[in-house]
C-alpha cells in the first residue's frame, strides 16, 4: 500500500488544520476539532498502525503541529490538544507494536514507523520548539498546589512525556556511520536546543524541589536518555589539562596502529626477494599431507608459505543464528565538544544538588511498588553513571552517600540475582534479561570502586565506613558466590562481550579487595550456608489390630470400670458430642465414625467417654436402635459395648492430598543451615579453577587488540592467579589458548601487551617442561580441565585411584592376591549367561569391599575388558523413549476406559503393555490432548462411606450398626462406584475392537433369564438385530447407544451381571463423563451382531426345564421369615463352614421408611448386613406400591434372608 495515498477522511482532517505560508502558519477555524479528530483516528488504528504511517508520510508534525505549537501557545485548548497528539505520534515503536515483529510484513511496518520517528526527532532539534515548551512548563511550575488544576498537572506530565519520547528515538545507523566523532548528531542538536531553552534547569528543579516528588521517575528517565551515548570517564576528564592531554588516549591508539603498519611493511619487504622472477617455482611441503597420502605441492612464492592452509578458497561455514554472538547494545560515539561541556556541568550541578534526594525518592517508589515494571533499570543506570563521574571528577563521597552502603549493595545484588534467574527460565527473552543484568553488574562494579576509593580517602571516618561496608559484604555468602554463578552461566549467544568485559573487571576488583581485606586479619570468619535435602518421613503404617485374646483380656480389665460408670460411682463427661458439626459429611452419615470413636475410647481404656458417646449417639440416631433401644438398661449397654470392642470395624485410610505425583521419587524437604566458618582466600580462589571461568577469560582475550589495557590486565591477572597462586598451570594447557598465544607472539604490535606476552611465555614454558615427562600432555590440549585432571597430569594418572595426591581418593590399592582372585572370579562368571558378571564378582570379593565402578576400572586396567561399556548395568525402569502409534492407541483406549474411575493414572499404569514412568505417561496424555491439566489425573478422594460394611476380605463379621434402610443416596452412589471398580478389576479392560466368540454370553444369559430378566434380554436381542439390519442396508457403521426407555430395562442396565453380559457380547461402556449409555461399537459386523443376538435367544429351551416366563418375585418383606434361624448376634457360638455374618439384633418395630426408587441388590449391598461367603445372585425387586405400603422389615435383613435362601438352594443342588 502506498502510504502517500492517504485516506479521504484523514486527508480532509489534515487539510482543515491550516496552511504554512513562509514562516507564518495560518490555522483554519476548525483547527482544534481537526486535532481532536486525529487523536480519535489514532485511537482506532489497526495492528499495522496505518493512521500513524499515513500521518508520518504526510509530515503532519513537521508542517502543521510544530508551527501551531510555536505560533499559538496562548490558545490553551489548542496547545493542550496539540501536545496530546504529538505525545501519541512520538511514542516509541516498541510501545506501538509490543515487541520487534518477527515476520517480514510486520517488521517492515515497524521499520517504517521508526523512520518517521527519526524524522520527528530531527524536526524537534529547534530552539523555538523547546523555548515554547520550557516557558509553558515554567509557568505551570510557578503555580502553587492550591492554584494548580488537574489539567495543569496533566499538561506537565504530557510535556515531560513528549521530551522523553523525542530523546528516546534511536539514531539512524546510516547517519551515524557517515559522521565522525566530534560532529553534532541529531541527538546532540536536540540536547543543545534543550540546553539553550533552559529545559535542563527545569529538570534539575523538578529533581530537587520538595513539592514536585511525583515527577522523580520521569526526570530520571529523561536524564538517562540525555546521557545515552556518553561515557562518565570521558565527561569527567573533559576540560582537565591541556588539549594534548585530552587527546592522549587517541594519540596512543594512533601510535599503536602506526607501529603495526610499519612492522607489517618491514615483514613484507623481507619476504620479497630483491630480484623479481617470473617463475615462482614449485615446492614440496614435507609433513603437510594433501588429499591423498602424498605431501602438498606448493606452486606459489615462499613468502606466501606461512599463510597457506587447506581452507584457502573454501566457502566459510555459515554460523546458525542461535549460535551467533550477541550484538553490542549501542556503539559508543563521541558528541560535539560544546554538548559534552554542557553535560559535564549538568552532571556537576546534579550531583551537588539533586542526586541524593532524587535517588532516595526513586528507590522509595521502587520498594513500595509505585513505579512501573522494570523502572529499576533507570535507578541502576544512574547509580553506575553518576558514581563513576564522581569518582573520576575529584572523589567526594558525600555527594553519592545515598547509594553507598550495605542497603545499596543488597538492592543491586537482589536485582542482579533476579535477572540472572529470569534469564535462565525465560529463554525467549533471555537477551532482554541479559541487558538488565548488565546494568545491574555495572552498578555493582561502581559500588565496589567507590568503596575502594573510600579506602584511599584522607578522612578517617570515610575509611572506617569503608571497612564496615567491606566486612558486611565479605561476610555474606551471596556476595561471594555471585561471580562464580555469573561465570558458570555465561552464554555468548545471549550476553555481549561488553558484559563479559565488565564481569571480568568486577571479579578482578572483588578478588583484589577481598585479598587485601584478609591480609590484615589472622582469622576471618564468614557466613556459610548449606542446603540440606532430607526425605520427608512417610506416614507410619497403621498398627496391626489386636488379636481376639488380647481384646478378651482388655475387656476383663474394663468390666469393673464400666460397672462403676453404670452404677453412677464414676461421673460421665458432659462435653462429648458424637458428631462433627463443622464436617462436610452430613450428620446422618457420621454414625460409622461414632462407632469408631466408641471403639477407640474402649481400646484406650477411656470407659466414661465411651459410655457417654454411646448414649449421646443413641439420642442423635434413634432409628433402627443401632446404638441400643431407647429404654436399654445396663446389661444391654454392657453387651453392646463388648460387641463394639471386638468388632473389626472398617477404618478408612487417611485422605490423600491433591498434589501432583512425583516420578516414583520421594518428596524431599530443603532446609538451609546457616553457620560460620573461618575463611581461607586460597580455598575461595580454587572455586574459580574450573573450565567455565577459563573458557570465558580465553573468549575475552581473543579480542585483546580491541580491549582496553585495563581489560587485558584484569583477564591476565585472573589467569595468573589460577596458574601461579594455585600452582595449576596445566589448567591453562588448552589448544584454543595456545592458538591465542601464537597469534599474540607473532603480532607486530605485541610490545603494547607485555603482560600478556609474559603470561604466554610462562605457560608455554611450563607446558613443554611437563610434556618432557608426560607424553599425553599434547592430547590433553584438546580438552578443558578440572583440578582433578590437573592433579593427574602432574602426579600421574593413577594418583586419584591410589590416593597419592588427593584427599578424595581414599581407596586402598589392589594387591597382587586381590588381582589374582578378581581374575579367577571373572573367568568363573564370564560364561554364565543372563547374569550380571560384576554383581556376581562383588558378592564373592573378600573385604575390603569394592564398588562396582572400582571393579570395572580394575578389569579394564588388567586388560580383561576393552572398556567399561562391556559391563553396562541394566537400568531400572525403562529405556523406551519414543511412543509408537500402537502404544499411543493403547494409551488412548485405556484412558477412555478408566476415565471415570477414581485413580485414572494408576489403572492406566497397571494395564500398559510397555513399562513407562508415571511422568512420561502424564506428559503423553497432555501431548495427546486427552487431559488439559495434570490435576485431572490426581487420585480422587473417595467420600467416606459411613454406611458401608466391611469389604470382601472382612465378610466374616459385619458392622454392628447402620441398617440398610437408613443409607442415603450418596451411600448408594458410592456402592455403585465400588461395584464398577470391582467389575473392572475382575473382568479387566475390554478392547474397543474385541470380537465376541460364537456363543459368548449364552450361559450368563440363561442364568439372567432364570432370575427374571427375560424382558431386558428380549430388548437387548431386538436392539442387536435392528442395528445389524441397519448396518447391512446403509453399509456404514457408527456406534449406537443402548437407551433403556422402560424402568425394567433401566434397572437391568444397573445390574452387575447384566453389564458383564454386555461386555462378553462386545459392547462398550460409557467412555467418559459426557457419555451416559452403553454403546454397540462400530467395529462389530452385522454377522457378529446376529450371532450375539442368537446366543441370547438360545436360553428359550432350558435343559433344566425352567419356565420361559419370568419367575415370580420373592416374597415381600412383610411375609413370614423363612424357617431357617437367623445369624446370631456378636459373640455367638454358632458354627459354620463359611464365616457367617453376626449383626446386632434388630428389634422388630422399625420406623417406616420413605418412598424411594427401587434398586437391584448387588454384591456390595450385603456389606450392610454381612456376606455369606457365596456370591448371591440379584433378585427382582418388589413394586414401589408394595415397598411403600408393606415394608415393616429393613432392607438389609431382606438381603440376609435372600442370601440364606440361595445358600440353602446351592447346598441342596450340591447334595443332589
Amino acid at each position: 500500500m502506498d502510504w502517500y495515498m492517504m485516506n479521504c477522511e484523514l486527508l480532509a482532517t489534515c487539510s482543515a488544520l491550516g496552511y504554512l505560508e513562509g514562516d507564518v502558519y495560518h490555522r483554519e477555524p476548525d483547527c482544534l476539532e481537526s486535532v481532536k479528530d486525529l487523536i480519535r483516528y489514532l485511537r482506532h488504528e489497526d495492528e499495522t498502525r496505518d493512521v500513524r504511517q499515513q500521518l508520518g508520510a504526510a509530515q503532519i508534525l513537521q508542517n502543521d503541529l510544530l508551527p501551531i505549537l510555536v505560533q499559538y501557545p496562548q490558545d490553551k485548548a489548542l496547545f493542550d490538544a496539540v501536545i496530546r497528539l504529538m505525545v501519541n505520534l512520538t511514542q516509541p515503536a516498541l510501545l506501538c507494536f509490543g515487541k520487534v515483529p518477527s515476520d517480514a510484513a510486520s517488521r517492515h511496518y515497524f521499520l517504517q514507523v521508526l523512520s518517521y520517528l527519526q524524522a520527528y526527532k530531527e524536526a524537534f532539534a529547534s530552539e523555538k520548539v523547546f523555548v515554547v515548551l520550557s516557558e509553558k512548563l515554567y509557568n505551570l511550575l510557578q503555580l502553587d498546589w492550591e492554584q494548580r488544576q488537574e489539567e495543569d498537572t496533566l499538561l506537565i506530565e504530557r510535556i515531560l512525556l513528549l521530551v522523553r519520547n523525542v530523546l528516546h528515538v534511536p539514531p539512524d545507523p546510516t547517519e551515524e556511520q557517515q559522521g565522525v566523532d566530534g560532529d553534532a548528531s541529531v541527538h546532540d542538536r536536540v540536547l543543545w536546543a534543550l540546553h539553550i531553552s533552559g529545559m535542563d534547569d527545569l529538570l534539575k528543579f523538578l529533581a530537587s524541589a520538595q513539592v514536585e516528588q511525583q515527577w522523580a521517575l520521569h526526570v530520571l528517565e529523561i536524564i538517562s536518555l540525555m546521557f545515552r551515548d556518553q561515557s562518565p570517564e570521558e565527561l569527567a576528564a573533559l576540560g582537565q589539562g591541556t588539549a594534548g592531554a585530552e587527546h592522549g588516549e587517541d594519540t596512543r591508539e594512533l601510535e599503536s596502529l602506526r607501529q603495526r603498519e610499519l612492522a607489517e611493511k618491514r615483514a613484507r619487504a623481507l619476504q620479497r626477494p630483491s630480484r623479481h622472477s617470473r617463475f615462482g617455482g614449485s615446492y614440496v611441503l614435507q609433513g603437510f599431507k594433501s588429499i591423498g597420502d602424498r605431501d602438498v605441492v606448493f606452486h606459489k612464492g615462499l613468502h606466501n608459505l606461512k599463510t597457506y592452509t587447506h581452507d584457502l578458497g573454501k566457502e566459510p561455514q555459515r554460523v546458525p543464528r542461535h549460535r551467533q554472538a550477541a550484538p553490542e547494545s549501542e556503539p559508543s560515539r563521541r558528541s560535539a565538544r560544546n554538548v559534552r561541556l554542557f553535560l559535564r556541568h549538568f552532571c556537576q550541578d546534579f550531583l551537588e544538588g539533586c542526586y541524593n534526594r532524587l535517588m532516595l525518592l526513586v528507590k522509595d517508589q521502587l520498594v513500595r511498588e509505585k513505579a512501573q515494571q522494570h523502572d529499576e533499570t533507570y535507578y541502576l543506570w544512574a547509580t553506575a553513571f553518576f558514581m563513576a563521574f564522581n569518582r573520576c571528577r575529584g572523589f567526594r563521597p558525600e555527594l553519592v552517600s545515598e547509594t553507598v552502603g550495605v542497603r545499596a549493595f543488597h538492592f543491586i545484588e537482589q536485582n542482579l540475582t533476579t535477572y540472572y534467574e529470569m534469564a535462565l527460565m525465560d529463554k525467549k527473552e533471555a537477551t532482554t534479561w541479559a541487558r538488565r543484568m548488565h546494568l545491574a553488574l555495572k552498578a555493582y562494579q561502581e559500588l565496589l570502586r567507590t568503596v575502594q576509593e573510600m579506602d584511599r580517602s584522607p578522612e578517617q571516618a570515610v575509611r572506617d565506613s569503608s571497612q564496615v561496608i567491606k566486612s558486611n559484604i565479605f561476610y555474606l555468602m551471596e556476595y561471594r558466590e555471585l561471580f562464580l554463578a555469573l561465570f558458570r552461566k555465561f552464554d555468548e549467544t545471549k550476553q555481549p562481550r561488553s558484559f563479559l568485559r565488565d564481569l571480568v573487571e568486577t571479579a578482578h576488583l572483588f578478588l583484589r579487595m577481598l585479598e587485601r581485606f584478609c591480609r590484615g586479619r589472622a582469622n576471618l570468619v564468614v557466613q556459610s550456608k548449606r542446603v540440606r535435602r532430607k526425605k520427608k518421613p512417610r506416614a507410619p503404617a497403621p498398627p496391626a489390630p489386636p488379636s481376639a485374646a488380647e481384646l478378651e483380656q482388655l475387656w476383663e480389665g474394663l468390666a469393673p470400670q464400666l460397672q462403676a460408670c453404670l452404677e453412677g460411682e464414676v461421673p460421665l463427661p458432659e462435653d462429648v458430642v458424637p458428631f462433627d458439626a463443622a464436617s462436610e459429611t452430613p450428620v446422618e452419615e457420621q454414625r460409622a465414625e461414632a462407632l469408631l470413636r466408641i471403639q477407640e475410647c474402649l481400646r484406650d481404656s477411656r470407659v466414661p467417654q465411651a459410655l457417654r458417646l454411646l448414649r449421646s449417639a443413641r439420642d442423635v440416631w434413634p432409628e433402627g436402635d443401632v446404638f441400643g433401644a431407647a429404654d436399654a438398661g445396663p446389661p444391654e449397654e454392657t453387651q453392646l459395648l463388648r460387641e463394639i470392642l471386638v468388632a473389626p470395624l472398617p477404618r478408612h485410610a487417611p485422605e490423600e492430598p491433591e498434589e501432583e505425583e512425583e516420578e516414583d521419587e520421594e518428596e524431599e524437604e530443603q532446609t538451609v543451615q546457616v553457620s560460620e566458618k573461618e575463611f581461607n582466600f586460597l580455598d575461595y580462589l580454587k572455586r574459580f579453577a574450573c573450565a567455565p571461568v577459563v573458557r570465558a577469560l580465553v573468549l575475552l582475550l581473543r579480542g585483546y587488540a580491541q580491549n582496553s589495557p585495563r581489560t587485558n590486565h584484569c583477564a591476565a591477572r585472573l589467569l595468573h592467579r589460577l596458574a601461579r597462586d594455585l600452582r595449576m598451570e596445566p589448567l591453562l594447557f588448552q589448544l584454543s589458548l595456545f592458538a591465542l598465544f601464537h597469534r599474540l607472539l607473532s603480532d607486530p604490535a605485541a610490545a603494547a601487551h607485555q603482560e600478556l606476552v609474559a603470561l604466554a611465555k610462562f605457560i608455554l614454558g611450563k607446558f613443554f617442561a611437563l610434556a618432557a615427562t608426560n607424553k599425553k600432555a599434547f592430547v590433553e590440549l584438546l580438552f578443558w580441565k578440572s583440578p582433578a585432571i590437573v592433579c593427574e597430569m602432574t602426579k600421574g594418572y593413577s594418583s586419584l585411584q591410589e590416593g597419592e595426591g588427593t584427599t578424595r581418593s581414599r581407596v586402598s590399592p589392589w594387591t597382587p592376591q586381590e588381582e589374582q582372585e578378581l581374575q579367577e572370579l571373572y573367568w568363573k562368571y564370564k560364561e554364565v549367561e543372563g547374569g550380571d558378571i560384576i554383581a556376581a564378582i562383588l558378592a564373592h570379593l573378600p573385604p575390603p569391599g569394592r564398588t562396582r565402578r572400582q571393579v570395572v576400572k580394575q578389569l579394564v586396567r588388567m586388560g580383561l575388558a576393552s572398556s567399561a561399556k562391556d559391563f553396562q548395568q541394566e537400568r531400572k525402569g525403562t529405556r523406551i523413549v519414543l511412543w509408537t502409534q500402537e502404544q499411543e492407541e493403547e494409551l488412548t483406549r485405556l484412558f477412555e476406559e478408566f476415565q471415570g474411575s477414581d485413580d485414572v493414572l494408576g489403572n492406566i499404569m497397571k494395564h500398559l503393555t510397555a513399562r513407562r514412568s508415571r511422568a512420561r505417561v502424564v506428559e503423553k496424555l497432555l501431548g495427546l490432548g486427552l487431559v488439559a491439566e495434570r490435576k485431572e489425573l490426581f487420585k480422587k478422594r473417595r467420600r467416606k462411606g459411613h454406611g458401608h460394611g466391611p469389604g470382601p476380605g472382612q465378610a466374616a463379621v459385619s458392622v454392628p450398626a447402620v441398617p440398610a434402610q437408613d443409607s442415603s443416596g450418596e451411600d448408594e452412589d458410592s456402592e455403585e462406584e465400588e461395584e464398577e471398580d470391582e467389575d473392572e478389576a475382575e473382568e479387566g479392560p475390554m478392547e474397543e475392537h474385541w470380537v465376541p466368540e460364537e456363543g459368548a454370553g449364552q450361559d450368563l444369559a440363561q442364568h439372567l433369564h432364570q432370575e427374571g430378566l427375560a424382558g431386558p434380554l428380549r430388548w437387548l436381542e431386538t436392539c442387536l438385530r435392528r442395528v445389524a439390519g441397519d448396518r447391512e442396508e446403509d453399509g456404514v457403521s457408527h456406534p449406537v447407544p443402548l437407551v433403556p426407555l422402560t424402568e425394567e430395562n433401566e434397572d437391568a442396565m444397573e445390574d452387575r451381571r447384566f453389564r458383564t453380559l454386555l461386555r462378553q457380547l462386545g459392547l462398550r461402556p460409557p467412555a467418559s463423563e459426557q457419555e451416559s449409555f452403553w454403546r454397540i461399537p462400530a467395529a462389530l459386523t452385522p454377522q457378529q451382531l446376529r450371532r450375539a443376538a442368537a446366543s441370547i435367544a438360545r436360553h428359550g429351551h432350558d435343559p433344566s426345564g425352567s419356565p420361559q416366563d419370568p419367575p415370580e418375585p420373592p416374597g415381600c418383606p412383610q411375609d413370614p421369615a423363612p424357617a431357617e434361624p437367623l445369624p446370631a448376634g456378636l459373640g455367638s457360638d454358632s458354627e459354620s463352614e463359611e464365616p457367617v455374618p453376626v449383626p446386632i439384633p434388630v428389634p422388630s418395630p422399625v420406623q417406616p421408611r420413605t418412598k424411594r426408587r427401587r434398586e437391584l441388590a448387588s454384591e456390595d449391598e450385603d456389606e450392610d448386613g454381612g456376606s455369606s461367603g457365596t456370591e448371591p445372585a440379584p433378585a427382582a425387586p418388589c413394586s414401589e406400591e408394595d415397598e411403600e405400603d408393606e415394608d415393616p422389615q429393613p432392607r438389609g435383613r431382606r438381603k440376609r434372608i435372600r442370601c440364606l435362601e440361595e445358600e440353602e438352594e446351592e447346598e441342596e443342588e450340591d447334595e443332589g
